[in-house]
């Protein structure tokens, strides 16, 4: 098997790093220390630590949109489709904890970098949200503002996904039994705060 192209191991290397230390604590001389590459190699593919941190955030926006386009292509309709995305995303956090962990530290930083993901990622929150709100009228869930749900969702999960020491400060170490347990709590928590009873 061949090894990943220079530019593919600076944004593997990248992404690491910013989710795990955070952007500000990143370096450039840090990443080419982890390669073996020297700082300007960094910049012969990346002109700026923005321009990198621009690349790894592109790249994490498509691998995550594709994963939930995938996961929404075969999902069922209603609370199939809900109890489907939120399954894929604790999936992706525990195959690659640092996409979802970009994903938070992104949010944190703010704009510019917060507004080029959500820009990335919008064409699915709106189909998210016209789901929500078909839901919502045709009366199998609760009415609400299906964007306030989203948002509500979306802490919760980055929250319960990459919060490990957090986790660990209430008392639970985290594992991929815990993980699972989380999810399942997390699906009951969204299936009795929008569910309509029968």
């Amino acid at each position: 098997m061949a090894e990943p192209a220079t530019s593919e191991r600076i944004l593997n290397a990248a992404l690491q790093s910013f989710a795990t230390r955070g952007y500000e604590a990143t370096s450039l001389d840090a990443v080419a220390n982890v390669l073996g590459i020297r700082k300007q190699t960094i910049l012969y593919w990346f002109p700026s630590k923005e321009a990198l941190l621009d690349a790894v955030i592109d790249r994490a926006a498509c691998d995550l949109a594709s994963t939930l386009e995938r996961t929404l292509e075969r999902a069922g309709p209603g609370w199939e489709r809900i109890d489907a995305i939120v399954k894929s995303v604790f999936r992706l956090g525990a195959r690659q904890p640092e996409l979802l962990g970009l994903v938070r530290e992104v949010s944190r930083l703010g704009p510019p970098p917060a507004t080029r993901l959500m820009s990335q990622l919008e064409p699915l929150v709106d189909r998210a949200t016209g789901f929500l709100r078909a839901e919502m009228e045709a009366g199998t869930m609760r009415a609400a503002e299906p964007r306030h749900v989203l948002l509500a969702a979306y802490s919760m999960v980055i929250g319960m996904v990459t919060e490990v020491e957090v986790m660990r400060a209430l008392g639970e170490e985290p594992s991929a039994r815990s993980l699972i347990k989380r999810r399942a709590e997390l699906l009951r928590f969204l299936r009795s705060a929008l569910a309509v009873p029968v």
